[in-house]
C-alpha cells in the first residue's frame, strides 16, 4: 500500500511504468477505499501492465483471470473433482463397512455416514480456480481481471456479488468469506459497454495513449542507451503515425520495440529509411503499411535547419 499520491506514482515509476498524476490519484484512492478499478480504453496502452507494476511495486503475487466468450462461474471459481471424490469413496468403501457394521438400525447407518462426511467434503477435492484464490488469499495480492468485455453479461452479473461482499457459496462446503480484500482491477477495450452496476461498484480509469512527453519517458525508461533527442523524435513519429487512419494504431510496446530496433541499428536520427524498417514492429497490417507509407511526410519529424 501506498501512503500517498506522490508515492504511487513514484512506486509505479520505478517499475518503468510512467503515469500522470491524475492517474496516480486514480489508483491511490482505489487503493484507500480498497475498491475495484476499472480501467478502460484502446488495446496497447498499457491497462493490463498497470495491474502487472502495482503487484511488483509492492512486492506482492499478481493472479491474472483472462475473460473471453464462454467464461462461466465455474471455470472463474472453482472446479468440484466429483471423479475424485469417488475414486475416494471406492478405496475406503472397506472402511466404510466397518463403520456400518456396529449400526443396528438405517438411522444408525445414516448418522454414522453423516459423522464421516467431513472427509468426502473437503478442500481435497476443491481446485481453485482464479477467483477463489484471490478470495481465500491470506496474504495481500492484486487479481487482475483482464478484458471483462469480452465475457458475457450474465458472467458481469455474477462478478456483481463476488465484488460486492468477496464471499462465495459453495454448495458441498459452505460459504466462504475473503481473509482480505484483494487489490481488483478490471480491464476493458470497449468492445461492448459494461452494465451500471458493475461501474457502480469500481473507481473508473480511462486509459489513453499518452502525449508526446510522458511517451518519451516511458522510452527513456524502458530502452536506455538511446540518445535523447531521437527518443523524442521517435515520440513524435508514433503520435504522428496515431493520428493517422488506421486499422491498430501502435501500442505503447510497440513503439517500444521500435525504440530497442533504432539502438540496435545505431540509428543517430530519425529519416525516411528509419521509419521504414521499423514498421514490421509498428504495424501489423498490410493497409496499415501502405498507409504510413503514403503519409510519409506528416510522420517524420521536423528536421533542425542547417545553421
Amino acid at each position: 500500500m501506498f501512503a500517498s499520491i506522490e508515492e504511487t506514482e513514484d512506486r509505479l515509476a520505478g517499475q518503468g511504468y510512467i503515469i500522470s498524476r491524475e492517474t496516480a490519484t486514480v489508483v491511490h484512492l482505489a487503493l484507500q477505499l480498497k475498491k475495484p478499478l476499472l480501467v478502460e480504453g484502446p488495446a496497447g496502452v498499457g491497462k493490463t501492465e498497470l495491474a502487472k507494476v502495482l503487484a511488483a511495486a509492492q512486492a506482492i503475487p499478481l493472479l491474472r483471470m483472462q475473460c473471453y466468450e464462454g467464461l462461466d462461474e465455474t471455470k472463474a471459481l472453482y472446479e468440484w473433482e466429483y471423479a475424485k471424490q469417488l475414486l475416494y469413496t471406492q478405496i475406503l468403501k472397506d472402511k466404510i463397512s466397518e463403520t456400518l457394521a456396529s449400526c443396528d438400525t438405517l438411522s444408525q447407518a445414516v448418522d454414522g455416514i453423516a459423522s464421516e462426511e467431513s472427509a468426502f467434503f473437503s478442500d481435497r477435492f476443491l481446485v481453485e480456480r482464479p477467483l477463489l484464490k484471490a478470495i481465500r488469499s491470506p496474504d495481500p495480492l492484486v487479481l487482475l481481471i483482464d478484458e471483462v468485455d469480452k465475457a458475457e453479461p450474465e458472467f458481469e452479473a455474477f462478478l456483481l456479488e463476488v465484488l460486492s461482499d468477496f464471499q462465495v457459496s459453495i454448495p458441498e462446503i459452505g460459504t466462504l468469506r475473503a481473509r482480505q480484500i484483494p487489490q481488483v482491477v478490471l480491464t476493458s477495450n470497449n468492445s461492448r459497454e459494461l452494465g451500471d452496476g458493475l461501474k457502480r461498484r469500481c473507481l473508473y480509469l480511462y486509459l489513453d495513449f499518452p502525449p508526446p512527453e510522458q511517451e518519451a519517458r516511458i522510452l527513456e525508461a524502458k530502452v536506455p542507451g538511446l540518445d535523447r533527442k531521437l527518443v523524442r523524435q521517435v515520440a513524435e513519429a508514433v503520435r504522428s503515425i496515431r493520428s493517422l487512419d488506421l486499422k491498430k494504431p501502435p501500442s505503447i510496446g510497440e513503439a517500444l520495440d521500435w525504440a530497442r530496433t533504432l539502438l540496435l541499428l545505431n540509428a543517430g536520427r530519425l529519416g525516411p529509411e528509419e521509419i521504414r524498417q521499423g514498421l514490421p514492429v509498428l504495424v501489423k497490417n498490410p493497409a496499415d503499411r501502405d498507409q504510413v507509407l503514403k503519409d510519409l511526410g506528416r510522420v517524420l519529424p521536423a528536421q533542425p535547419k542547417e545553421a
